[in-house]
C-alpha cells in the first residue's frame, strides 16, 4: 500500500480541487501512517548519508520529515529543539498525522508509538544541556531548526548515535531554514560543499561526501569511505549531503495561498525564506561586539609580505593550558597582522617550553604581551628572562579606560581590548587594522557578545569570558585572544641584568 501512495501522492496535482480532497481523505483512512511526498521530501527519505541536511525554503515539509521517519523507518528516535516552549508545535503535528496523542508522555517527553516505536522529544537552551543527553543511545538524532543550535551542542548530541539492532540504520537528520545572523554560520561551514558560494569543492544536491575530524580536530574530507588513519587509529568517515526543499514541493500547501505570503516578506527574509538562499547577507546578533562586515573588511583589505612586512610593533601571545587548547601567537607590524602561528598546548605546557616558542618570533625589539593567567605566569618569567620585553596581562583585571566616545567604560581588560579591536577594525577610520584571512580567527571573533552593565555609578562593557565562548563554539577563542592583546600598550619590563641574574640562578651560561 506504501508504493500506491506514493503514486496517489505524485498524481495528486493534476486532479481537481474536489477530486484531490477525496484523493486525501482516502490516504488518511487507508494510507500508511506516513508517506513521503514525491519529490526532495521522498529522496530525503531514502538518502544514504550518516548526516543529511533537509532544507531551504519554510514550508517545505522539513518538521513532517523528521516526525515521518520516527514513525516508519526509525526504531528510538529524539527529535531536538532548541527550547523546549518550541517542542508544542512538534507535538500538535504529531498528533495531527496519528490522530491522538496515546502512548505520549508530557512530562518526560516520550512518545511511544506504533509498532513499537518510540520518540523523544528534547531541548538544550543551555550551551552545556546536550549533558542531559550524554550517552543516550537512539539511531535517529533529529533535529528541528537547526541554525537555532551552537554546533558544540550538534557534535556532543550525535557522539552517541547507535543501536543494538544491526538490521536499523544510524542516521542524524537536520532541518531547517538559512540562517538568519551569524550564530547560524557554523552550518553554512559544515556543509560547505554544498551552502557556501565561495567553497574550493562545490558538491551537487544529494551527493555525498566523506568527512574525519583530523589531529587538529578539523574535519577534513576524504576522498572514499574507505576508512583512513586518524591519531594511530583507523576511522570510519561519515557521509554528509544536503537535499533542498521548497514549498512547492509540499502538496499540502499549494492551494493555501502560503508560498505568497513567503514571498510578502522584507529583504533579506523573502530570499531566505521564500527562496532559501543560503548566500545572502546574514545580520549579527544584536550585541555582536564586531560586525562581521568589519571583519570580512579587514581580512579582505590584508594582502601578504613576503619580504617588507615594516617593523614588528606587538606580538600577542596567548598560551594554553595543554589538552586540546593551543598557544597562538600575533606579530603586529603597525596596522598590519601577521599569518597567526598556533602550536598544540601541550607543545608550550610550561615557560620554559613557552618561552622557546616565542623567542625566536621576535623582530625589532617588540614588546610581547602575554596573557598571563595560568601558564602564561611562568611563560612570562622565562621570557623575560631570555631577555624579552615582555608585558602580562590579566584580562580578569580592571580597566581605567574608556571607548573613544569617552561615553562608556569598561567592566575590565578584557574588554577593553575587545572594544579595542572593534574600534581598530572601523572602516570609517584612515587607517583600520588589517587581520590575515583565517577562517577560525572570523568565528571567533563573531563569537564574542558584549552588554552594557552598571558599575557603580557609571556604566561599563562587560565582554563574554573565554568560557562563555568556548562553549559556544566547543574549543577555546585563542586565534582572537592572541590579536587582542597586540593591542595592549602595558609598559614592557626585562633588561640585561635582569636576564643575566636569571641565566645564572639556572645554571645557563652568560648570552
Amino acid at each position: 500500500m506504501s508504493s500506491i501512495a506514493e503514486e496517489l501522492l505524485e498524481l495528486l496535482p493534476r486532479f481537481s480541487e474536489a477530486e484531490r480532497a477525496e484523493i486525501t481523505k482516502l490516504l488518511v483512512t487507508h494510507a500508511p501512517i506516513w508517506t513521503p511526498q514525491p519529490g526532495p521530501q521522498r529522496v530525503a527519505r531514502d538518502c544514504l548519508a550518516d548526516i543529511l541536511f533537509y532544507g531551504g525554503q519554510a514550508g517545505g515539509g522539513k518538521t513532517d520529515l523528521l516526525l515521518g521517519l520516527s514513525l516508519t523507518t526509525q526504531e528510538h528516535s529524539i527529535l531536538f529543539r532548541r527550547e523546549s516552549v518550541q517542542l508544542t508545535g512538534v507535538e500538535e503535528r504529531m498528533a495531527a498525522i496519528i490522530g491522538n496523542r496515546k502512548g505520549y508522555n508530557s512530562q518526560t517527553g516520550v512518545w511511544r508509538l506504533p509498532g513499537n516505536k518510540v520518540l523523544e522529544l528534547g531541548s538544550v537552551k543551555e550551551p552545556l544541556d546536550w549533558m542531559k543527553y550524554q550517552g543516550r543511545p537512539h539511531d535517529a538524532k533529529l533535529f528541528d531548526e537547526i541554525c537555532h543550535f551552537l554546533e558544540s551542542q550538534f557534535r556532543a548530541l550525535i557522539g552517541w548515535l547507535r543501536t543494538d539492532n544491526p538490521k536499523c540504520r544510524q542516521r542524524v537528520v537536520a532541518a531547517g531554514n538559512p540562517p538568519t545572523d551569524s550564530d547560524g554560520e557554523w552550518v553554512v561551514q559544515y556543509w560547505g560543499a554544498w551552502l557556501d558560494p565561495n567553497h574550493h569543492n562545490p558538491a551537487k544536491w544529494g551527493e555525498l561526501r566523506w568527512y574525519v575530524t583530523n589531529d587538529d580536530g578539523e574535519d577534513t574530507e576524504v576522498p572514499t569511505p574507505a576508512p583512513v588513519k586518524v591519531k594511530g587509529k583507523m576511522v570510519q568517515p561519515k557521509s554528509r549531503t544536503f537535499i533542498p526543499s521548497a514549498v512547492t514541493d509540499n502538496l499540502y500547501l499549494l492551494k493555501t495561498g502560503y508560498a505568497d505570503t513567503l514571498m510578502s516578506l522584507p529583504e533579506p527574509l523573502r530570499s531566505m525564506m521564500a527562496e532559501g538562499k543560503f548566500d545572502v547577507a546574514r545580520g549579527d546578533h544584536i550585541w555582536q561586539i564586531i560586525p562581521t562586515a568589519w571583519i570580512d573588511a579587514a581580512m579582505a583589505r590584508w594582502t601578504a609580505r613576503p619580504h617588507n612586512k615594516g617593523p614588528m610593533t606587538r606580538i600577542g601571545f596567548d598560551v594554553a593550558r595543554g589538552g586540546r587548547d593551543a598557544s597562538t601567537v600575533a606579530r603586529r607590524h603597525g596596522q598590519w597582522i601577521d599569518e597567526l602561528i598556533s602550536v598544540p598546548g601541550v607543545v608550550t605546557n610550561d615557560g620554559p617550553k613557552a618561552a622557546g616558542i616565542i623567542a625566536p618570533l621576535v623582530r625589532d625589539k617588540a614588546p610581547v604581551n602575554v596573557d598571563a593567567i595560568g601558564v602564561g605566569s611562568s611563560a612570562v618569567d622565562y621570557c623575560r628572562g631570555l631577555g624579552l620585553r615582555v608585558a602580562a596581562v590579566v584580562v580578569s583585571e580592571g580597566s581605567g579606560k574608556r571607548t573613544k566616545t569617552g561615553d562608556l567604560f569598561f567592566k575590565n581588560k578584557r574588554a577593553e581590548l575587545y572594544w579595542g579591536l572593534r574600534e581598530a577594525l572601523d572602516p570609517s577610520q584612515d587607517d583600520p587594522l588589517a587581520l590575515p584571512p583565517d577562517k577560525l580567527l572570523r568565528e571567533e571573533l563573531m563569537a564574542h557578545r558584549y552588554k552594557v552593565v552598571q558599575m557603580g555609578a557609571r556604566a561599563g562593557i562587560l565582554v563574554r569570558d573565554k568560557d562563555e565562548v568556548r562553549e559556544v563554539l566547543g574549543r577555546s577563542p585563542d586565534r582572537a585572544d592572541s590579536v587582542v592583546l597586540t593591542l595592549d600598550d602595558g609598559v614592557p619590563t626585562g633588561h640585561h641584568d635582569e636576564a643575566a641574574e636569571f641565566r645564572k640562578s639556572r645554571g645557563l651560561p652568560p648570552r
